[in-house]
């Protein structure tokens, strides 16, 4: 016998960013069929603060209030872009990385907003997005940019463990968008002695990245037979090569971490870069325990 499913959880921060992830989160419950929590940590000041005339009490309840004004936004806005799915709300006193880092353990996604509001109540992209992805235990959705309506699931492949848990993300994004999928390896050479050996290691190294490629997706285009699937294996930067395919995405995909070097997809590089810059959503995906 089954159990709930596993919810997807929204950071909450009041922030218009914040309520365009809870936006998307609700949409993606719907296909999924899954209940989504919006959550909201947060932190309780000191009073002996000059400007603080007010007692602990009095700005725990100020504080308090304001967080239940941001959640019953938050959750009317998810009820009108999803009036099916069931949502719950749930404010916590505690900081908002420690909240969404503890609430991904149950969770099957976390999505965070592109911006926030500040360093107390806000959640702060950069460091929380990336705190997330490197010790969170489900994968993480930062709703930025523009989602283009048709457009295709762009993963990045680069052969590692972490990219064989984004390909497995992102067919199953594409399939329950009935969206394509585009996979795109990227590479770079070491500097070489001679134009000649400059064009065999060219010609070498992109046909050993296309073997690679098409050996990672083979088990899941016959998993995803309903997915239309475009290979790129291009001479690029990674971050350079996904925001340009990304531009035209409903989603950009990336595992936390790679197999390094020249064509890893590193946390710290690839994904911090996205994180900032991605054209549109984008998931950041960790291997299973």
């Amino acid at each position: 016998m089954k159990g709930p499913a596993a919810p997807v959880v929204a950071g909450v921060d009041g922030s218009s960013s914040a309520l365009a992830a809870v936006r998307w989160a609700a949409a993606d419950c719907a296909r999924h069929h899954t209940p989504l929590k919006l959550v909201h940590g947060y932190d309780v000041p000191a009073p002996g603060h000059p400007e603080i005339v007010l007692t602990s009490n009095e700005i725990r309840r100020a504080i308090e209030e304001q967080s239940d004004n941001w959640l019953a936004e938050a959750a009317a806005a998810a009820r009108a872009a999803a009036p099916d799915v069931e949502v719950s709300t749930e404010r916590v006193l505690e900081y908002g990385t420690a909240l969404l880092i503890s609430e991904s353990r149950d969770a099957r996604l976390v999505v965070l907003g592109s911006r926030g509001l500040g360093t107390v109540t806000g959640l702060l992209v950069g460091s929380t997005a990336l705190a997330l992805a490197s010790h969170g235990k489900c994968p993480l959705v930062v709703v930025r940019g523009t989602e283009v309506p048709g457009g295709p699931v762009v993963v990045g492949v680069d052969g590692s463990p972490t990219s064989e848990a984004a390909l497995a993300f992102a067919f199953e994004a594409a399939s329950s968008r009935n969206a394509p999928l585009t996979a795109v390896t990227c590479w770079q050479d070491f500097v070489v002695e001679s134009a000649y050996t400059a064009s065999r290691s060219t010609a070498d190294r992109g046909q050993e990245e296309r073997r690679v490629q098409a050996e990672r997706l083979a088990g899941w285009q016959e998993k995803y037979p309903d997915v239309p699937v475009t290979r790129v294996v291009v001479r690029d930067r990674p971050v350079r090569a996904l925001m340009r395919y990304g531009a035209e995405a409903q989603l950009v995909v990336v595992g936390s971490h790679g197999r390094g070097g020249f064509t890893g997809m590193l946390l710290g590089s690839t994904s911090q870069g996205l994180v900032h810059s991605a054209p549109c959503p984008l998931a950041i995906v960790r291997p299973a325990s």
